[in-house]
């Protein structure tokens, strides 16, 4: 048994299929199988489950693999004790995005770069995916650092927030839109939404997290009839008559030629909130950890939490 198959194995379980862990270790399939077998064989058990649409660990896989992590920890911890001594970062990092937070929040294209200059030696796992997905994958330590949209003020338990941006949401509406007529000035409460067709971010996202629960409170469930990842997608769809779209202010994408009218929506308010989360202790890589710090400095100072005029 080498460390190497050990790595291997613990890949396939994490990504739910040899094709998938092979790109991960910039390995060829073939190799990665043989590789996985012949530790089958020494073992004189199945480790893994190949029968279904996704491979899973059998029940001895299941028993193994925290020990496979602890044995790829200690030795990744034996290499950064080393390192320390030689001033030299290596490993890998872990890091996600919710969609759309890159251009908005800081040039992730080159902050990552200028890291990988300075430490060539360090891996960076960027993804993109929901809040909801990211954060549960922070707290089971399957990611490193994260920047997500959160409707909460504080972090869960086990988490660490930096929050970055705290804008109110607002509702963007077409010229003409019936609800124009029910609003006076820059301002629309809550439940003049209830029944009407609404266009937001997808579920697990901060924005729409924000919205469901306000409109718990006002007692109504909001009818979503468009969801876009994109940020200026929504405002695109509202400015065809399609509904009501509802975003974070000044992060909307409105188009300036559309003549769209923005409303920032209260009783209750509604906040649209990107933080930058880590685990509470920290990350357990001294390159994570560095790469924290680094993303701490670039970020900008964030935005105070106050009303948004909205615009014509």
């Amino acid at each position: 048994m080498e460390l190497r198959q050990l790595r291997y194995f613990v890949s396939v379980v994490e990504e739910g299929g040899f094709t998938r862990a092979a790109a991960r270790l910039h390995l060829a399939q073939p190799g990665l199988s043989a590789q996985i077998r012949q530790l089958e064989k020494e073992w004189g058990q199945p480790l893994l489950d190949r029968s279904g649409r996704s491979v899973t660990p059998t029940e001895v896989g299941r028993a193994v693999l925290p020990y496979a992590r602890a044995a790829l920890a200690a030795a990744d911890a034996v290499r950064q004790t080393v390192d320390a001594y030689t001033g030299l970062l290596r490993g890998r990092v872990t890091l996600g995005l919710v969609s759309g937070a890159s251009g908005h929040a800081f040039d992730i294209a080159g902050l990552l770069a200028d890291f990988h200059a300075d430490h060539p030696s360090v891996e960076v796992a960027l993804t993109e995916d929901t809040t909801e997905r990211m954060q549960a994958a922070l707290l089971a330590g399957e990611l490193d650092i994260a920047l997500l949209g959160t409707a909460a003020e504080q972090p869960p338990p086990g988490a660490a927030f930096r929050m970055v941006i705290d804008v109110p949401l607002v509702a963007v509406v077409a010229p003409g839109d019936p609800l124009l007529a029910r609003v006076d000035g820059t301002t629309v409460p809550l439940g003049a939404l209830r029944d009407r067709p609404l266009i937001c971010l997808p579920r697990g996202t901060g924005v729409r997290a924000a919205l469901e629960r306000g409109c718990a409170q006002a007692g109504f469930r909001p009818r979503v009839t468009f969801e876009a990842a994109a940020p200026d997608v929504p405002a695109r769809l509202a400015a065809r008559g399609l509904g009501v779209a509802v975003l974070p202010a000044g992060e909307d994408g409105t188009p300036s030629d559309e003549g769209l009218r923005t409303l920032r929506i209260v009783e209750p308010e509604l906040r649209g909130r990107l933080a930058l989360a880590w685990q509470a202790a920290g990350p357990s890589s001294p390159a994570a950890r560095e790469l924290l710090d680094r993303l701490r400095e670039a970020l900008p100072t964030p935005r105070p939490a106050e009303g948004t005029p909205g615009r014509s």
